[in-house]
């Protein structure tokens, strides 16, 4: 496996995402990117969990901040099996739509439970840790070949929200094989991540891009200027539903209508939902709608409402691309 950070935008670098200091935690603070580049200090786990609930990080963010947070507590517990367990249910709960990172943390806290018989367990914790979160490397890595195979010359992609690893890699080895392309970024009301993250890394990295707002979807579509619509997923279930942010359905609708493929990227299936019924979609404050960058767009009493994601169902999806294949 290559080494994937060189290929990828500086947000998604490890040390930006998250990294420690010794017994503390210090979060890449997505909120202020890129205007500003600053980390958000976690003390412990709860203030960790804390800070993924009020969105200092999104998207993949959370599960490597979840990861790290399994050495912070072992630093300053140390072999405490309550700590571990309070510590993991914490981070599970902070964002419960995306069910990723609570698997994935219950299925280590087993493995550190079993590490307590090592003389050497802070070192025990801290390879068990790293090496998850080298094996997402590869992961990545492994659905960007796939990824680039749908790309082909002269497209217009559009995405939604902050697409993450596979996605930014897929459309750099794409580069790389000489293919020219376009990327549509919509803004991604209330939280901005398009704009923000999406796009600025795009530009970043010199890839031909164009920030749009949320509502020129199916203008562009409709003009022919996008052809493929590729987003990261929160969730994907058996039946192939996807679960992804607000806006992904609406313009996996367009797409539909206009006949242009939706390839989401999933690293796994959530095998223990079956379908829609048993996906719980997080709500928001409100007050996160009314606000622009923290300044007021309407008045006080106007009423709002914020749900975070959209479920897509698998007739609007062309095929996921797993770490396995495009799965259809």
């Amino acid at each position: 496996m290559s080494d994937i950070q060189s290929l990828l935008p500086t947000i998604l670098h490890h040390d930006t995402i998250a990294k420690l200091e010794y017994d503390k935690l210090l979060i890449g603070d997505r909120r202020v990117y890129p205007f500003e580049k600053k980390y958000f200090v976690a003390n412990n786990v709860f203030e960790a969990a804390s800070a993924i609930k009020n969105m200092v990080t999104q998207g993949g963010g959370p599960l490597e901040v979840a990861l790290l947070s399994l050495i912070m507590i072992a630093r300053q517990n140390g072999k405490d099996e309550k700590a571990f367990r309070e510590g993991v249910k914490a981070l599970s709960l902070a964002r419960p739509t995306n069910t990723t990172m609570a698997r994935e943390l219950n299925n280590l806290l087993s493995d550190i439970l079993k590490a307590f018989d090592d003389d050497d367990f802070i070192f025990k914790v801290v390879k068990i840790v790293n090496c998850k979160l080298s094996y997402y490397d590869y992961l990545y890595d492994k659905m960007s070949d796939y990824g680039k195979t749908l790309i082909d010359n002269n497209d217009g992609i559009l995405t939604t929200c902050f697409p993450e690893h596979s996605f930014f890699l897929s459309i750099y080895k794409a580069r790389e094989e000489g293919k020219s392309f376009c990327v549509y970024a919509p803004e991604t009301r209330p939280y901005l991540q398009g704009a923000r993250l999406t796009a600025a890394s795009l530009a970043e990295m010199g890839f031909e891009h164009y920030l749009i707002t949320d509502n020129m979807v199916g203008t562009f579509m409709g003009l022919g200027k996008i052809n493929k619509y590729m987003t990261a997923v929160d969730l994907a279930l058996k039946d192939y539903t996807v679960v992804n942010k607000i806006g992904t359905l609406q313009n996996a609708i367009c797409a539909n209508y206009y006949n242009i493929p939706y390839y989401p990227f999933s690293i796994s299936f959530d095998e223990t939902k079956d379908n829609i019924r048993d996906v719980e979609i997080e709500y928001r404050d409100s007050k996160e709608v009314k606000l622009f960058k923290g300044v007021k767009t309407t008045s006080d009493e106007v009423r709002a409402i914020y749900p975070c994601f959209d479920i897509i169902p698998s007739k609007l999806v062309t095929g996921i691309v797993t770490p396995d294949g495009v799965r259809r």
